[in-house]
């Protein structure tokens, strides 16, 4: 007698989980990258040395660190039979934020 091994389909809200998963371990690492791209830039060596950096809000820059944070944590720990369109623009509001600060950390140096 054999027996088919049938891969069994994902559960709902898996794929959900990943990439907010993913969000948050990628966060830090990307956060760093972008400036030490940014210090590599001569603006970004200016903005160190003789201070004259743009005028970017700090709270802009905080508010989408914590914005990102807190949407993967909500999409981490949110139930995935309760509300799943939630999960969702949770995950979506995550990596905007993260795409954001992203690009105001970039922009720096830009």
């Amino acid at each position: 007698m054999t027996t088919l091994n049938h891969p069994q389909p994902p559960r709902p809200g898996h794929a959900l989980t990943r990439w907010s998963a993913w969000g948050l371990a990628l966060l830090i690492p990307s956060v760093l990258l972008a400036a030490i791209a940014t210090l590599a830039t001569e603006r970004g060596t200016r903005c160190v040395t003789y201070d004259e950096c743009p005028q970017v809000p700090g709270a802009l820059v905080y508010g989408s660190l914590l914005t990102a944070v807190a949407a993967g944590l909500a999409a981490l720990v949110w139930p995935r039979h309760r509300l799943p369109a939630g999960r969702t623009w949770a995950v979506v509001l995550q990596w905007s934020a993260q795409v954001l600060l992203i690009l105001l950390i970039l922009s720096y140096g830009g």
